[in-house]
């Protein structure tokens, strides 16, 4: 006997398996393997044939829109122009409860978290990120007593095994600060043109608190943690609070401090990045993208001494609230690069 299409059951049935996911109908082999458990193929074989059929026909269309950043394929992205940040309104609550412990454990910090925030977040899947949020299993030990090293470690490595970039911190709620992406300019890392989140140059689907998902679904910040800044009190009236711990165990602190670093009785400034764009036009021909120096790239950035008061690693020694007899301390800032890019200790690895 024949089998007759159910193009009706075949739209259902897609439906039905991409609700957890959307952006997983680019796989039509996970799509399948769900089709098989999701469907009983002895009562409605017309209906799993016609949704596989539906399926690889829309994995194809897809496909021909080209990749995007995220769980979507290589990264074959040619954008070579900034764009305004467009960030998505933060209005939906957390899949689950935010937790997380900090506790001083002989000559560490041990961070326990599950990645959730205590604020909104943007609704996630969406269309410039296909991951939904998902509570993690964080033990982080970090330095209890960090010193600075003789050299700077980036966090950005053009030939590192894996992601090209380590998280810089974890938040006071659990929250790693992840300022690095995973696209190149025509996917090529190799020639090291790695695009900047906060270029708006690739659509990424960051919410308001400059934040989305990792395809294991790690909710993390790009960029000023807006939701979290709230919560904890901050203000341009007075020292930034303590707002997270880096990989190397350095405090991290956020746009204001003491105008001068030893004086904790002096006036409250923004501090300001010694980072600049560089002037002129990127190299261009078969292995540089062209164009104008304007963020689109990481690489578009360079660091010029006394530009501002924080040295390469965003960072100074100073005098903080948490620390009135001094310490190195990050801040994250207004301007580029926002989170820190470079470790002044030596850090230990969150992912």
């Amino acid at each position: 006997m024949g089998l007759e299409f159910d193009m009706e059951g075949a739209i259902r049935g897609f439906a039905c398996l991409l609700r957890d996911d959307f952006a997983s109908w680019l796989d039509p082999i996970l799509l399948m393997n769900r089709a098989m458990k999701t469907f009983d193929c002895s009562r409605r074989p017309s209906l799993l044939i016609a949704t596989l059929v539906f399926c690889l026909v829309a994995s194809d269309l897809a496909s021909a829109q080209g990749p995007r950043l995220g769980r979507r394929g290589p990264r074959m992205q040619t954008a070579v122009e900034a764009k305004p940040l467009q960030l998505l309104p933060a209005d939906q609550s957390p899949p689950t409860e935010s937790r997380i412990t900090i506790v001083e454990e002989q000559d560490a910090r041990r961070i326990d978290a599950n990645a959730i925030p205590e604020h909104l977040v943007g609704r996630f899947p969406n269309h410039g990120n296909p991951n939904a949020i998902r509570a993690q299993h964080y033990r982080f030990n970090l330095p209890l007593d960090p010193q600075p090293a003789q050299e700077t470690t980036p966090l950005h490595s053009a030939t590192r095994p894996g992601p090209p970039n380590m998280p810089f911190g974890v938040a006071l709620n659990g929250v790693l600060f992840d300022p690095g992406t995973a696209g190149f300019w025509r996917g090529e890392r190799a020639l090291d043109w790695n695009y900047e989140a906060l270029s708006g140059a690739v659509e990424l689907g960051l919410d308001a608190h400059v934040a989305h998902v990792q395809p294991g679904g790690q909710y993390h910040y790009h960029g000023l943690p807006v939701g979290l800044l709230r919560k904890l009190g901050h203000s341009p009236e007075k020292h930034s609070p303590l707002v997270g711990w880096a990989a190397d165990g350095f405090p991290i602190y956020a746009q204001y401090g003491y105008a001068e670093h030893d004086n904790a009785q002096s006036a409250i400034v923004e501090l300001h990045s010694s980072y600049r764009l560089k002037s002129g036009n990127r190299p261009g021909g078969e292995n540089a993208p062209g164009g104008a120096y304007d963020g689109t790239f990481v690489q578009d950035y360079e660091f010029v001494p006394g530009v501002g008061k924080l040295d390469e690693c965003n960072g100074r020694t100073c005098l903080t609230p948490d620390f009135p007899a001094g310490t190195y301390a990050y801040f994250l800032t207004t301007d580029w690069p926002v989170v820190p890019r470079n470790f002044r200790g030596k850090p230990v690895r969150l992912r």
